[in-house]
């Protein structure tokens, strides 16, 4: 048996071979949802992650399930995510990343905010279907002001620009999402 991590949403886990197996036979008799988080245990994801995959972000009692039955295990540990706003900037044209143009980032409402982080992740969602770029996805939902959410613009570019559709409609999203941003 797998000894549990003493916190279960920091630890990165991966299938054992007795998860793999799992996976194969239906074995074990697992909750749907334990066994939809076993599937998507994939030896990079925390509990953190993978708690985006369960009703109310509640992920200790599928993990110890998976971890009592031997179907997973703890190989190593995530390192906290920077803030949003802390992000570092990977290079970038300045004509891609100039936001000079926007009104004040504290100008924009809530409502505003809401539709920007909306769109940005809808966008994402649509070119790269839901549940990839799972970081991106937290970066945005984790901006509580304008400000913030003008930081993780710079990595939501970036990441249209390595999908063929998201680099060819990027212009026009930008378009849209500068209406609100």
């Amino acid at each position: 048996m797998a000894d549990a991590p003493s916190n279960l949403t920091t630890a990165i886990y991966a299938k054992t071979a007795q998860g793999q197996q799992e996976i194969q036979s239906r074995s074990l008799g697992l909750t749907p949802l334990a066994r939809r988080i076993l599937v998507l245990v994939d030896g990079k994801r925390s509990g953190q992650d993978l708690s985006a995959f369960a009703p109310g972000g509640e992920i200790s009692a599928q993990l110890t399930e998976l971890l009592s039955r031997d179907c997973i295990e703890a190989v190593g540990v995530a390192q906290p995510a920077p803030s949003p706003a802390a992000a570092p900037a990977k290079p970038h044209a300045p004509e891609e990343i100039d936001l000079s143009g926007l009104p004040p980032a504290e100008s924009r409402s809530a409502k505003e905010l809401d539709m920007a982080r909306n769109f940005m992740t809808n966008t994402v969602n649509n070119i790269f279907g839901h549940h990839n770029r799972i970081s991106l996805l937290e970066a945005i939902h984790g901006c509580k002001s304008s400000s913030e959410l003008r930081h993780v613009y710079v990595a939501w570019a970036q990441a249209l620009e390595t999908n063929a559709t998201g680099k060819k409609r990027l212009p026009e999203l930008r378009e849209k999402l500068f209406a609100v941003l």
